[in-house]
């Protein structure tokens, strides 16, 4: 239920909370009432327009969230702790903003806010200290999950411990420039910053407390041409005694530019006796980089000698370069980047530098990896984790029909150019499946309103080309659906068909769906019980307020929201990439999402769906191609992946130089943008710590023939079988059905691997480089020794594998595609620990646990772990632990038949394969040449 901040709901809520505050262990809807009662007795005046019931189930819903913990990898070379509570006696920035979010968050939220604002600002520098120093951050957050409060909060900290300078970096276009600027206007400054406007507006913050002492100094403003000008550079001084300044500027080459110089001519103080630079000596810095990974990494090549040593007169990229130089005219600097998609921030080399720009932004100093609020909607909880065997929500829905790859007559074709006409049969109108998705979004809108939700905004995303003339287009069809959908309904001509049709959408999606939802997140999902009449007697008041409006990238975008008098707006938002990236649409709950790229975090960041839906998250909808749904579930399993390495390696006391070395020859690179990986065309790869399966099947019988052939001439290969052994974990018992070889040689592997097609889908399994990386590693002593297991299904009939061998076949189900068949999971998590021993599958549950953290952003459950992830069984593997010996000549390769029979007539079984290395810090990597026609048409476009 979201709430209108000065409202009777606000003010009972927020006084509630207080009191209930003492009582978290034991709060219940009765006490929740009691408290209600005695704030209404106290002031009358909040009964007046109260829903209260709606402000009962608000205050249920925020009394049972909890907020996921926060992990660090940190570097504290030359750092000084400084933070401690006597230094935050009487930080009236901070408290106000506190006192302004509790209205707004649950106490859990805001006291998460809290500590997690410290501790980031505990690892930055102490701004009363002298010298020079430079310490560089990234926070890792999750998509749409509250980055821009918490940076809030850490602006409002800063300023009460001493930065002067804040700067805020906020993208690339005006819209998410003035966005930012406006909630920074009601966070940190606490008015208005209108240009031209006599009288001082007090919003948000100031309305709390509005003392001139605590009012910051604001060089930028929230209109369209607000970022830092020349006429505001020409005349702007700063002196050290003065409130911080703010600046919120966008990453725009002429405005850092303009930046650059105004430090270097209006704020300087003194000269750098080395290099004679122009630096800032007596402001201390704080820069905020929003979307870290965008436009900030420097996409140039820089050049090392043989030592390692950065070329000093290498050329960075206009954005990183000028970014830098700001940092660099500084000698008290801390640089703190915000993303969700950390991968090109940490394929930053982690000694780049120049002369001129001093150090590239790799996070040197430390990472945090955010936990997320148990309401946040991510991709865990929407797609579901293969890793884990979890189920994502139905709320996703295919359109692969309207946006065909391979058809050049689709509406939406896959690389249609500038000017393109979409047209459906030959007609310029709507296509079925955007006009599903439309009537989606007006069926939401009319539930929302008999939820009590009517007064708060609601919007829908149409992202399906990059093109403003494509944009328009499709802007016009859904303008003249709406049109006629408005006529038919209000004036109840001709509108039987289209009832029907609304009816039938009911039936079939929303009352399922709400039914599953609401058993699993009943906090999620409004108490309503709504029935079609008064859906559709609602849906003909309402349908008039839809608005549609297309995303250019100017303020006006940002600033509809604020100026919509407290009434909320109904929109359905065309845009492409100036919709893609930061800006939030409030209350989104339908998105038509036709998109080809497969970069991890474009996906990801044009992933708008993700955040906080309370009280409708069973109304919403994405409508998407079959072939992104699976890619979404490729790069959230990859992101939780090394999310878990991340764990382990906090765990361990690791810095983010650690991290950055792993992670710069992960498979994953595979999933990420070129560009920013710079020299990615060749990859040098390590699957080191790493688990990979085959999930991807060619649908030519005769390969898979020959891959089950390889299977077989491998295990005639290795000789006699035994049972694979039976373990007792936890006092149960674990048992698999199969075959088990030991002490396998690597060259068997490696014939196998070589003898095996792998699809050219399946992005990380790759049989010949995998067999490279075996040979390498087993030239330098490792993945020498391999433990083998055919494992099959629990009961069945056997099918001979070879003559001495059989194994029942193990069911998955397949999605047919063109060229191939994809599943979800080959493997059991289990399968992975039959060759532990006791010990080691006791200190592999150990780690996994010390290094466990609830995050709703990943986890479904908050339960704490009992059996051992991947990550830390191969680490147990391959470092050993206390007791236990390391292994790190143990691979683990397991084989599978899948029962091919309901997959397609006249398929032969499926070998398929899981292989598992045990973590190494060796040094060997694999090299995977990619030319850019592979990767334009296997990963499409960087746009």
């Amino acid at each position: 239920m979201p709430v209108a901040a000065g409202s009777n709901a606000f003010n009972v809520i927020k006084f509630a909370q207080t009191l209930l505050s003492d009582d978290e262990a034991s709060i219940t809807p009765a006490l929740i009432n009691q408290k209600i009662d005695l704030i209404l007795q106290m002031n009358p005046r909040w009964a007046v327009d109260l829903d209260r019931d709606a402000v009962a189930d608000e205050l249920i819903r925020r009394s049972s969230q909890w907020v996921g913990q926060d992990t660090t990898l940190k570097d504290n070379t030359g750092h000084d702790p400084w933070l401690n509570a006597a230094r935050k006696r009487d930080w009236r920035y901070w408290q106000r903003y506190r006192e302004w979010m509790e209205g707004r968050l649950s106490d859990a939220a805001t006291d998460g806010l809290d500590r997690a604002t410290d501790h980031i600002l505990g690892l930055l520098e102490d701004p009363a200290r002298t010298g020079n120093w430079d310490r560089r951050g990234l926070v890792v957050g999750h998509v749409q999950s509250g980055k821009t409060g918490n940076y809030t909060g850490l602006i409002c900290k800063a300023a009460d411990a001493g930065y002067k300078i804040i700067i805020v970096l906020a993208g690339i276009h005006n819209n998410l420039r003035s966005q930012t600027q406006m909630r920074l206007d009601e966070g940190f400054l606490g008015y208005e910053t209108q240009p031209g406007q006599d009288d001082l507006r007090l919003i948000g913050v100031g309305k709390i407390d509005s003392d001139p002492a605590i009012k910051p100094n604001s060089a930028t403003n929230r209109s369209n041409s607000g970022d830092f000008s020349a006429a505001v550079a020409k005349n702007l001084g700063i002196s050290p005694e003065q409130r911080p300044w703010l600046f919120v500027v966008k990453k725009n080459k002429t405005v850092l530019e303009r930046l650059n110089r105004w430090v270097r001519t209006h704020a300087s103080n003194a000269t750098d006796p080395e290099t004679g630079r122009k630096v800032v000596t007596n402001l201390p810095l704080l820069l905020i980089d929003d979307e870290a990974d965008h436009a900030s990494v420097d996409t140039g090549e820089q050049a090392f000698d043989a030592d390692g040593n950065p070329d000093p007169e290498h050329e960075p990229k206009a954005i990183n370069r000028l970014v830098r130089r700001l940092l660099h005219s500084f000698t008290r600097s801390a640089y703190v980047g915000y993303t969700a998609t950390p991968f090109a921030n940490i394929f930053i080399h982690e000694r780049g530098s120049t002369k001129e720009e001093g150090p590239d932004l790799f996070p040197a100093s430390f990472i945090v990896n955010l936990g997320a609020p148990s309401n946040y909607v991510g991709p865990s909880k929407i797609f579901g984790s293969a890793s884990r065997d979890e189920v994502g929500l139905p709320l996703v829905h295919a359109v692969d029909a309207d946006f065909d790859n391979d058809d050049a007559h689709a509406w939406m074709p896959l690389g249609h150019k500038n000017g393109y006409r979409p047209l459906h049969n030959g007609e310029d109108v709507a296509p079925p499946s955007l006009i599903r998705a439309i009537n989606s979004f007006l069926i939401a809108c009319s539930i929302r309103h008999l939820r009590g939700q009517g007064g708060e905004h609601a919007s829908m995303l149409v992202h399906v080309t990059r093109f403003t003339s494509v944009q328009q287009a499709v802007t016009r069809q859904i303008e003249q659906y709406l049109r006629e959908a408005r006529q038919r309904l209000v004036r109840d001509v001709d509108s039987a068909s289209l009832i029907a049709a609304l009816r039938n959408q009911w039936i079939s999606e929303f009352e399922p769906t709400t039914l599953r939802i609401r058993n699993l997140y009943p906090d999620d999902v409004g108490a309503g019980d709504e029935q079609w009449d008064d859906v559709l007697a609602t849906l003909r008041d309402i349908i008039a307020d839809i608005e549609i409006r297309m995303i250019n990238g100017t303020a006006k975008d940002a600033l509809d929201y604020s100026d919509s008098g407290g009434v909320g707006l109904k929109v359905i938002a065309v845009g492409g990439d100036k919709l893609a990236r930061g800006l939030t649409l409030e209350g989104l709950s339908t998105s038509y999402f036709l998109r080809a790229s497969k970069m991890y975090d474009t996906l990801m960041q044009m992933g708008r769906w993700f955040g906080y839906r309370p009280g409708y998250l069973d109304l919403c909808r994405l409508y998407t191609s079959h072939e992104l749904i699976d890619w979404f579930g490729h790069i959230s399993d990859a992101a939780e992946e090394l999310r878990e390495e991340f764990d382990l390696m906090a765990e361990s006391g690791g810095t983010p130089r650690d991290y950055g070395l792993k992670v710069q020859s992960h498979s994953t690179l595979m999933v990420t943008s070129r560009l920013k990986m710079r020299s990615a065309r060749n990859l040098k790869l390590s699957f080191s710590g790493q688990l990979l399966e085959t999930v991807v099947f060619h649908k030519d019988p005769s390969i898979l023939s020959a891959n089950f052939a390889a299977g077989r001439n491998l295990l005639e290969g290795l000789g006699t079988s035994g049972p694979i052994p039976v373990r007792v974990r936890n006092g149960s018992r674990q048992e698999w059905t199969g075959s088990f070889w030991e002490n396998a040689p690597a060259d068997d592997i490696i014939h196998f691997l070589q003898s095996y097609s792998t699809h050219p889908g399946a992005y990380r399994v790759v049989s010949p480089i995998l067999a490279d990386f075996v040979r390498i590693m087993a030239d330098a002593g490792e993945l020498t020794s391999w433990t083998v297991a055919l494992i099959g299904a629990q009961n069945g009939e056997d099918v001979p594998v070879t003559d001495k061998v059989a194994v029942p076949m193990i069911k998955r189900t397949a999605k047919p595609e063109t060229d191939r068949f994809s599943i979800g999971r080959l493997m059991s998590p289990r399968d992975e620990t039959l060759a532990l021993d006791d010990d080691a599958w006791e200190a592999a549950l150990a780690l996994t646990r010390g290094a466990w953290s609830s995050d709703p952003g990943r986890l479904q459950t908050r339960a704490e772990p009992d059996t051992p992830n991947g990550p830390a069984v191969r680490n147990i593997t391959g470092f050993g632990a206390v007791g236990v010996p390391a292994h790190p000549e143990r691979g683990l390769l397991l084989l599978y038949v899948i029962d091919s029979e309901k997959w397609a007539e006249n398929l032969p079984p499926v070998l398929a394969f899981g292989i598992s290395f045990p973590s190494s810090n060796s040094g060997p990597k694999v090299e995977y040449k990619v030319g850019n026609v592979y990767w334009e048409q296997v990963y499409g476009d960087d746009d």
